[in-house]
């Protein structure tokens, strides 16, 4: 047991997807193998205390419409959404306090100030191996303007969007004309479906906007694509290798009158009523061609470790969506769904995201 490798898991942190952070951290220290790893939980604060947590995965479970927080108010200290059941933290004078004396961090950052090249940058400039892409690959494919434009470069299948920078108020007539009717506003550097409105009226374009600007001062436009949703889990082994995982379809429930209209936040984490087939059932050949652009599209934005992979199946082929370098891992997240329905368990998974980071260091490669 001495010999065990030390594993930081990293989770809660700054951006608006902080709950979400909490939850897939729970399932990655769920499935670290004891007999091979040490686990070190590291919460961050939404305010960016950086706290050493208990290593009981139980402690970031939700509960009713509510998702786990690491949270501090003076010297108490709370892991969890339940008021009554607190984890053990102890807050720490500096990220180093621990860092120094791990061999990997798995940072389960999702969003800004984490998944975005924030904290990848902090770890090559310590020289500490890490899970998931590097630093110009989790920035590109945070921000939705870059990521479809080294899709473009390669050729890759992208739908049409507009990029309204802060001081650029609104699309212009020509830029309406280009996109048509629906389209969805989203913050241009964010994830979940936070932020994200559709619009099927140009009366409701100012208000999604702002919407939107509530969590990023850029918003993109993008134009409704008609498809089925389906998503790709793209995966680098030790030795190399990048495999596609099999493809998995995300059905939305029939439309009622107060329901949601796409896949957001609250369908995703709260409401349970999507309807997942993992397998999608696809045509062979439309599946296998999936697989292989998000292999392509992985290799275009220079990722390393994981990532996922969303399109849309339209009548034309594959469209690319939008690239997750740190997709979820919680109990409905399709990235460990697809798989396991691949042939690899969660323990075997998260092995192998740990033992890629280890086999590619850090620095330049």
């Amino acid at each position: 047991m001495t010999n065990r490798i030390r594993v930081a898991v990293v989770f809660g942190g700054r951006s608006n997807e902080h709950g979400v952070s909490c939850v897939s951290a729970r399932t990655v220290l769920g499935s670290l193998d004891p007999e091979r790893y040490e686990a070190v939980p590291i919460g961050i604060t939404r305010e960016g205390t950086w706290v050493l947590a208990s290593g009981d995965p139980r402690e970031l479970t939700p509960t009713e419409r509510a998702l786990p927080s690491v949270n501090q108010a003076g010297t108490e200290l709370t892991l969890s959404a339940d008021p009554s059941r607190s984890g053990s933290l102890v807050p720490l004078d500096g990220a180093e306090t621990v860092l120094g004396g791990v061999d990997v961090v798995f940072p389960v950052l999702h969003g800004a100030f984490g998944e975005d090249g924030t904290i990848q940058g902090l770890l090559e400039l310590a020289g500490i191996p890490y899970v998931g892409p590097g630093v110009l690959a989790s920035a590109a494919g945070m921000d939705k303007e870059f990521t479809k434009k080294l899709l473009a470069a390669e050729g890759l299948p992208i739908g049409v969007q507009v990029v309204l920078r802060p001081g650029v108020a609104t699309l212009s007539e020509a830029d309406k004309a280009r996109l048509g009717l629906p389209v969805f506003v989203k913050p241009a550097r964010g994830g979940s479906s936070i932020g994200i409105t559709k619009v099927d009226g140009w009366d409701e374009l100012d208000a999604a906007i702002a919407v939107a600007r509530q969590v990023d001062p850029k918003v993109i436009v993008e134009a409704g694509i008609v498809g089925r949703e389906v998503e790709c889990g793209v995966l680098e082994f030790p030795d190399g290798r990048v495999e596609a995982s099999v493809v998995a379809e995300i059905r939305m429930p029939e439309a009622a009158a107060d329901g949601p209209e796409f896949y957001d936040f609250d369908t995703k984490y709260l409401d349970d009523v999507c309807e997942f087939d993992v397998p999608a059932k696809l045509d062979d050949d439309v599946a296998q061609q999936v697989r292989e652009i998000a292999v392509k599209a992985f290799r275009a934005l220079d990722c390393q470790g994981l990532a996922r992979v969303d399109f849309f199946v339209t009548e034309q082929g594959p469209v690319i969506n939008e690239i997750n370098t740190m997709p979820g891992f919680t109990a409905i997240s399709m990235y460990p769904r697809m798989w396991d329905a691949t042939g690899i368990d969660n323990k075997t998974l998260v092995s192998t995201l740990i033992e890629t980071a280890l086999a590619r260091g850090t620095g330049l490669r």
